[in-house]
């Protein structure tokens, strides 16, 4: 069965890899489709696209917005914009400055607790991007602190732990307004996260579909079949798109796999022909041909 990965981070954010190396891993995957979902930014998205033009690949424009609804962080997925479009850019640019700003206090906080890390270091291990908690995690490993990333973050990194620092961010309802006026569609992104038991989602997708949402990150690594098939019928429910991706971050997360024909996670090329069809975009011959 064909595959498709819809969530996929580079080095322009907290994953590892370039979009040049993320098409080639995808190729060698067997994938139909991919789209870069990096945090807050859309650096690499033409570049990805070209590449993808070049090579035969359905490249598909994406960001990873997190929001606040209702006292929960809730990540909207964007596809389908133009990353050209400037109005984009200057709506993520103050959570790009917010991003910074919070590293600064992460790093004082951990200086609190005699762990010294500069932000010099901080910005030269992350030459492309956006810097983030991933790469501080990084460097609490270079420096012995810690041993691994999952340590990091449960001793100082995560939401209550010794250095977390909370961050400003756009509401989820103002998220999925501005995606639709530059011409995007917004999809809930690892809908489990929240809840994998479905109770909270069930009456957060009523509110949010009344305020625009457009589908379900329903294919994630982590969702058992049950919750898959129940956020299946919800998407039913409520004339939902459904994607699928893998979250992939390459060497920051390693327990994330790309998806792929060969992996333990394929999500099927046949939810692209909906998607693409709803954001205006032509579904290419192989995908139309994959739907029985």
């Amino acid at each position: 069965m064909p595959c498709i990965d819809l969530h996929i981070h580079s080095f322009y954010s907290d994953g590892s890899l370039s979009p040049k190396d993320l098409l080639k891993l995808g190729r060698h995957h067997g994938l139909h489709a991919m789209a870069l979902t990096d945090h807050d930014t859309i650096e690499g998205v033409a570049e990805l696209q070209q590449l993808g033009q070049d090579a035969g690949m359905t490249i598909i424009s994406g960001v990873e917005v997190s929001t606040t609804y209702k006292g929960h962080t809730i990540h909207i997925l964007g596809y389908g914009f133009n990353p050209a479009d400037q109005a984009i850019h200057n709506w993520l640019a103050p959570l790009q400055q917010e991003r910074a700003q919070r590293n600064r206090r992460i790093l004082a906080k951990l200086r609190e607790l005699n762990i010294q890390i500069e932000h010099e270091e901080l910005a030269a291990i992350s030459k492309y991007g956006q810097i983030g908690r991933p790469h501080i995690a990084q460097l609490l490993i270079q420096h012995g602190v810690v041993s691994n990333f999952d340590e990091a973050f449960r001793q100082f990194l995560g939401r209550g732990k010794a250095a977390w620092v909370p961050r400003s961010t756009y509401g989820t309802s103002e998220t999925i307004a501005m995606l639709h006026r530059i011409g995007g569609k917004a999809i809930l992104a690892h809908p489990a996260i929240l809840d994998p038991n479905l109770r909270l989602q069930t009456k957060l997708i009523d509110e949010l579909v009344a305020v625009g949402l457009d589908g379900l990150e329903a294919y994630y690594p982590t969702h058992t079949i049950k919750f898959r098939k129940q956020l299946l019928q919800l998407a039913e429910k409520h004339h939902l798109l459904i994607t699928g991706g893998s979250d992939f971050h390459g060497a920051t997360r390693p327990n994330n796999q790309l998806a792929g024909i060969q992996q333990n996670f394929c999500p099927p090329a046949s939810l692209l022909g909906p998607l693409l069809a709803a954001m205006g975009m032509q579904v290419p011959r192989q995908i139309t041909s994959n739907r029985t």
